[in-house]
């Protein structure tokens, strides 16, 4: 490959820099976003709850679908699915990742937005973030149809410490929790009310986190898009 004059690369240099500038302002300000809502959660069930608020298993409160052996829906034509393990997880979709059959249950489909937690080696519980996928094995898709995200999320947070310390005590060479775990973490449970005054503050936190998330996948895949193009000239920097 012939590089560009040295003037050149700098211009690209301070292209792409751009970009990066604005991608770790984003995850900055997302880990500011979520730490505030961490805060929130922790005053209002950890710090100073009511004690008169109803006690429920985590099992309770969210259904925690779990995946699916996707092996047995190997990809033999039209359109896949990218196939979500713990790997893409922690890293998202890569080169490396699985295809399956799209013919699965609508239910296995994970889109972004979605609570997914690793319950098998390493525990781990995220919002999906990395588009359209399908939902492998040892991890859970987390809904509710009676709480908002926000509540069952910050909850498995909460409960992820002492999760992972049940996992690493199995005698096994992949720790993992089992159902009965969910069920004997136990949560505070405000009436409806309360439940959507505090929504009306962490909704909002993690909707933005949503935005930012889509905003620096896309500002990701175009830079990335870019940078062949301007290396060999395809594209030109105003200098």
């Amino acid at each position: 490959m012939i590089l560009p004059d040295e003037q050149t690369q700098i211009a690209i240099s301070d292209v792409l820099a751009s970009f990066d500038d604005k991608i770790d302002l984003l995850t900055r300000q997302n880990k500011t976003l979520e730490d505030l809502a961490q805060a929130y959660f922790r005053k209002w069930f950890i710090e100073n709850p009511n004690r008169k608020w109803e006690e429920k298993g985590l099992d309770e409160i969210a259904e925690f679908l779990n995946g699916l052996p996707l092996q047995e829906y190997p990809y033999m034509s039209g359109n896949p699915l990218k196939v979500i393990k713990i790997k893409e997880l922690n890293n998202g979709f890569s080169d490396s990742t699985d295809l399956c059959s799209a013919d699965i249950p609508e239910q296995y489909i994970v889109y972004p937005g979605d609570v997914i937690f690793s319950w098998s080696g390493s525990l781990k519980v995220d919002i999906w973030k990395y588009g359209k996928g399908a939902l492998n094995q040892h991890l859970f898709k987390v809904t509710s149809r009676n709480y908002p995200k926000w509540f069952y999320y910050f909850w498995i947070k909460y409960y992820l410490p002492e999760f992972k310390m049940i996992a690493e005590s199995k005698a096994t060479t992949m720790g993992h929790i089992q159902r009965q775990d969910l069920s004997n973490a136990i949560v505070l449970v405000p009436d409806n009310q309360e439940i959507n005054a505090m929504s009306d503050i962490m909704s909002p936190l993690i909707e933005k986190i949503e935005k930012n998330n889509a905003q620096i996948l896309i500002l990701q895949k175009l830079r990335d898009t870019l940078l062949p193009k301007l290396i060999n000239g395809e594209i030109r920097v105003k200098m």
